[in-house]
């Protein structure tokens, strides 16, 4: 049985999903709310690394073998949350070369049963100019502002879908350039409630 509350946080890549997530970690910290941070790509990685060399390519994996990985991760963070209250990091969609593929499909969240989801984003154009500066520690692909805009409203799509299957709440937060910290803080106010 599930002892800690699980709040999923997603965004798009370059949303500033990190900086926010760090943000509320720091705050729950202050604060002396205990949150294990827990990053889904992360996990998949740990089991991945036979396979790929790195977190980016398991998105060029087999949709079966991503399927795969996906439940593996998904059983390993319901037996964190018997313990602990969990701050999930991870994306509700990933762009394949097939297409969009449900990061949180049926069979993870009904494993998961989160309590919240938190998607952040941001404007299409700041995501654009996040992206760029990230060249050179993650691998990002190059999105026309239509794209990501697209990409955020699959986002939106599926955190209701997955509101609708486990009965949790969704919170929608604006990462305006300057602004984490109240982002962070409002994420972190969900662990108090």
């Amino acid at each position: 049985m599930k002892k800690g509350k699980l709040v999923i946080v997603i965004g798009v890549p370059g949303v500033g999903k990190t900086t926010v997530i760090n943000s509320a970690l720091e705050y729950c910290k202050e604060n002396k709310i205990e949150v294990e941070y827990v990053n889904y790509g992360d996990i998949m990685f740990e089991e991945a690394k036979k396979i790929v060399s790195n977190r980016d390519e398991i998105r060029k994996l087999s949709v079966e073998k991503q399927k795969s990985l996906q439940l593996n991760a998904a059983n390993r963070i319901v037996e964190i949350t018997k313990e602990k209250n969990v701050l999930l990091d991870t994306h509700m969609f990933i762009r394949t070369e097939n297409g969009y593929m449900s990061g949180i499909p049926i069979w993870v969240a009904e494993k998961l049963m989160p309590d919240s989801i938190v998607l952040i984003e941001a404007s299409p154009e700041e995501i654009s100019k996040r992206r760029k500066k990230d060249s050179g520690i993650r691998i990002r692909e190059e999105d026309t502002p239509e794209k990501i805009n697209e990409h955020q409203l699959m986002g939106r799509a599926g955190a209701a879908s997955l509101a609708i299957l486990t009965g949790c709440t969704i919170l929608i937060l604006e990462n305006r350039e300057g602004h984490y910290k109240e982002v962070g803080k409002t994420i972190a106010s969900l662990f108090m409630r």
